[in-house]
Order: structure tokens, then sequence, then C-alpha cells
């Protein structure tokens, strides 16, 4: 099992940015993919970005150019780094983990973007 925790989210201004963390109690080296998710208020959860083990990186269309998605191994640490943030981001987002095929998701951490 992995455990994971979000930390970062936050109130910002349009225009601002956050970075996001995720924590995950096994080295992230074992792991398939990594991930963050979103889920707007009435909304289905969306894929925001991942990074597969060998370092591949996908984004929703709508974040391409705005946010980073990276990981430091030695700190079993993903992170979200989100710039030129606009209203429409704001959501809770969830850190995602696969490991041998389960699926595990973080508590989630609340990200507001004023206008």
């Amino acid at each position: 099992q992995v455990q994971l925790v979000e930390s970062g989210g936050g109130l910002v201004q349009a225009g601002g940015s956050l970075r996001l963390s995720c924590s995950a109690s096994t080295t992230i080296f074992s792991i398939n993919v990594m991930g963050w998710f979103r889920q707007p208020p009435g909304k289905q959860r969306e894929l925001v970005a991942s990074i597969t083990l060998g370092g591949s990186k996908n984004y929703a269309d709508s974040v391409k150019g705005r946010f980073t998605i990276s990981r430091d191994i030695a700190k079993n640490t993903v992170y979200l780094r989100m710039d030129s943030l606009i209203p429409e981001d704001t959501s809770v987002y969830y850190c995602y983990a696969n490991l041998r095929a389960s699926d595990y998701w973080g508590q989630g951490t609340q990200v507001t973007v004023s206008s």
C-alpha cells in the first residue's frame, strides 16, 4: 500500500502561482505512474498531469504551458507547479499513484483562484 499526503493548496489571485506537493510513504521509484487529478464543483474528476516511472510526462490540454509536474525521488515526493492560474483552475486537487495495478489517492487539497 501507499499513503499519499498532499500539501500546498490555498487561495491565490488570478495570474499567481502555487506549488503542490505529494509525499508518498514508499519509494516513488517503485510506482508505475503518479499524477494529479482535480474535481471542480459539480464536475467529474479529471487528469491534470502525470509522470511515469520512466519520467514521461502528460498534461491536460487546459494546463499545458502553465503547469509542470516534477519529482524528487530522494524525497519520495511529486510536485505540481501551477503558474498563470485562472479562476477555472479552482478545484480540489488529488494526488494519485498506481502501484502493482492498484490505485491510491491522497485526501485532496483545495486550490482557489480569485478573479
